[in-house]
């Protein structure tokens, strides 16, 4: 990869340090210039001559081969909740099934099976161990009365990368269906649903993706999209939707049919381009990048004496790190590192959190350990 080109696509590292891909990214250079291209063409001609909605359909499909599936597989979600809250909702559920998950999951994919509890559906989680969670521990959990499994492809506080090749064999194995939150891994590592064979899958693009907030999509296998039922029946569902007058109460027969109303367009746009981007670099290329900026950065921090909590065994690692410390104030750390030096980072759970991506620099990397005070 040439460097100095791939920082030309985030004028962010004009600005920032930035070290929070895990948070609402940067927008990328292409995402910012496909949302004003909109935006040009719905202010000075309402959009007559611009095929939105045609460009939505070139956007599925990109999307749809960025994770390996196929075009009626895919969908757009306004975020990752509804996507996951659209299986949880959607499947026909039985007094006494239960989900089994873990107890550090993103909010994002707890609440919409905390929820199935009222219908007698029982939430199983297990917990983290080291910063990690054993795979043994997930499948120690599943009985017969299993029906889903849900977990983050990369866990937001610890930036542990789960096998989710492994956990989707052990899952179809298992007669089990298999749901990933994927917004913590989509656009940092690759990601194909066939060869992990996951049947439901939701992420939004304004992390990884460097895209518009608002805009994600959503993959359901489609020997599922019959057992997958609509959580609301609009217009945009049904088979003749285009024939306004006509009311014929019939689902398509593709992801479309989750698809309720009007498309937020302008985040398609961003979206687009976003994952055209990362589809031209190679994902393989980027996921180098990242990992090897990550080990940087871990070798830094436990030379400096921080207790690198993430794990970085092969297959585990991700491009989150975090880590801890018993004798600074890390709160406050992380206030002073982005008012005085402009380097960005977060908190979560306790943990200051780094998350670099591909665009950042090892001179990044170690501007940050630098400015880290000693044990």
């Amino acid at each position: 990869m040439d460097m100095d080109e791939i920082r030309k696509l985030f004028p962010v590292t004009r600005n920032y340090n930035f070290l929070n891909h895990a948070a609402v990214a940067p927008l990328s250079k292409p995402a910012a210039e496909a949302v004003r291209k909109y935006v040009r063409e719905g202010l000075d001609e309402a959009g007559l001559h611009a095929g939105f909605y045609q460009h939505a359909e070139h956007v599925r499909q990109v999307a749809a081969e960025f994770i390996n599936a196929g075009p009626d597989e895919v969908t757009f979600v306004k975020n990752t909740t509804e996507g996951l809250g659209w299986v949880a909702n959607g499947l026909d559920w039985t007094a006494g099934d239960n989900v089994v998950t873990t107890r550090v999951e993103f909010p994002a994919n707890m609440y919409p099976w905390m929820g199935l509890e009222a219908r007698g559906v029982q939430l199983k989680t297990v917990g983290e161990e080291d910063g990690r969670i054993p795979l043994e521990r997930i499948v120690g959990a599943i009985d017969g009365r299993t029906k889903v499994v849900t977990i983050s492809a990369v866990q937001y506080a610890s930036g542990f990368r789960t096998d989710l090749a492994e956990l989707g064999r052990i899952c179809k194995e298992k007669g089990v269906l298999f749901c990933v939150d994927a917004i913590q891994m989509l656009g940092m590592l690759p990601l194909d649903v066939r060869a992990m064979q996951i049947d439901f899958l939701s992420a939004d693009g304004h992390k990884w993706l460097c895209a518009p907030e608002g805009c994600g999509i959503f993959y359901c296998n489609r020997s599922l999209l019959a057992r997958l039922q609509p959580v609301i029946a609009g217009w945009m569902c049904m088979k003749d939707a285009r024939d306004y007058g006509n009311y014929l109460f019939e689902y398509v027969n593709t992801a479309c049919r989750f698809d309720i109303g009007s498309y937020n367009i302008a985040g398609i746009y961003g979206l687009g381009a976003s994952i055209e981007m990362f589809r031209d670099i190679g994902m393989d290329k980027v996921g180098a990048q990242v990992l090897m900026l990550t080990d940087r950065l871990v070798v830094g921090l436990s030379e400096k004496g921080y207790r690198v909590v993430s794990s970085r065994a092969p297959g585990e690692a991700s491009g989150i790190v975090t880590f801890t410390s018993d004798r600074h104030d890390l709160a406050a750390l992380r206030g002073q590192l982005e008012s005085e030096h402009r380097v960005v980072t977060a908190l979560r759970e306790g943990r200051l959190r780094v998350s670099p991506h591909f665009y950042n620099t090892t001179g990044e990397i170690d501007q940050l350990v630098s400015l880290l005070p000693g044990h």
